[in-house]
């Protein structure tokens, strides 16, 4: 599978999207249009490791909400990224097996790096 989870309003997985230079067969899916299902997200914590590898503590509603200062389960972490796409931590790549989460340099580095090596 060749998937990307994103923001279409977000000019940094935008940019990011950008400069992977991807073929054509890879889908799309913007999660404020196109809410994730509650089996794409355990597909994804699957290969991920844990649902907190693809929570956002970044998120302004992470620090809004008070959760920084809560002890945060993985049910938790679940749970509120299923209510609010803002806790997905973006862009979210899949290729072949793969699975790169986040807009870390080393992790755009590393994705590129995967997706040139598999094309």
């Amino acid at each position: 599978m060749k998937k990307i989870y994103f923001l279409k309003t977000c000019s940094t997985c935008i940019r990011i999207i950008k400069s992977l230079d991807l073929p054509n067969d890879v889908i799309f899916q913007d999660i404020k249009t196109e809410e994730i299902t509650v089996k794409q997200l355990e597909e994804l914590a699957e290969m991920a490791g844990s649902y907190e590898a693809l929570f956002s503590k970044r998120a302004k509603l992470y620090k809004e909400m008070g959760l920084k200062d809560q002890n945060l389960t993985e049910d938790d972490f679940k749970n509120y990224i299923l209510e609010h796409y803002t806790f997905l931590s973006r862009p979210v790549i899949i290729y072949n097996d793969k699975i790169f989460v986040g807009n870390s340099a080393k992790t755009v580095e590393a994705a590129k790096a995967f997706i040139h090596k598999n094309e």
